[in-house]
């Protein structure tokens, strides 16, 4: 497994090498050593979630306020259209974006750093995304920012499926902008 810098400022991409033969696949998901290698303490996750989308299916764009959420993201099945926003007024990459084409096929990972927003487009049906985050969840601390948001004129690949009510009432960019500056 190796790892990359990326875009965004603090975003990595983390590229194992699985092994295919006539019984199928195996692929090192995370490796504490190389983790640790990137500048990331291993011991800081402290959950791991899965979801599982229909193809079409658009979640996010989150984040978290407060302390923010660091988080590892791998496509465990299928494929993703992956999208990685930095909301770090410090950063240099503040305001950029990129996206990445993540499949179980790769198995690759994003870290994303505390104050990025993140989402995702199933481009399978389904597609399975593993999350590993460094804080319990807290929904009071949950922020969505409009997946159709024109200032960020994300190139989202299918037309838009299902989307869950939160993510489809999300402010605008500006919106959520101000809010995390108070």
């Amino acid at each position: 497994m190796e790892f990359n810098e990326t875009k965004i400022h603090g975003v990595l991409l983390f590229t194992p090498a699985p092994h295919v033969d006539e019984r199928g696949m195996f692929s090192r998901t995370f490796d504490a050593d190389v983790v640790r290698a990137a500048g990331i303490d291993p011991c800081s996750f402290v959950q791991d979630s899965l979801s599982r989308s229909a193809k079409g299916v658009i979640r996010g764009l989150h984040l978290r306020s407060g302390q923010g959420e660091a988080k590892i993201v791998r496509c465990s099945s299928g494929a993703i259209f992956d999208v990685v926003i930095d909301l770090r007024r410090q950063s240099p990459t503040y305001l950029q974006w990129t996206s990445f084409h993540l499949t179980g096929e790769s198995q690759s990972s994003i870290y994303i750093p505390a104050g990025c927003a993140h989402g995702f487009q199933a481009m399978t049906d389904p597609a399975d995304i593993t999350y590993r985050i460094d804080r319990a969840h807290d929904p009071s601390e949950d922020v969505s920012i409009a997946w159709n948001d024109p200032e960020l004129a994300i190139p989202w690949p299918l037309p838009k499926a299902l989307m869950s009510e939160r993510d489809l009432a999300a402010p605008a960019l500006a919106h959520v902008l101000a809010l995390l500056s108070t």
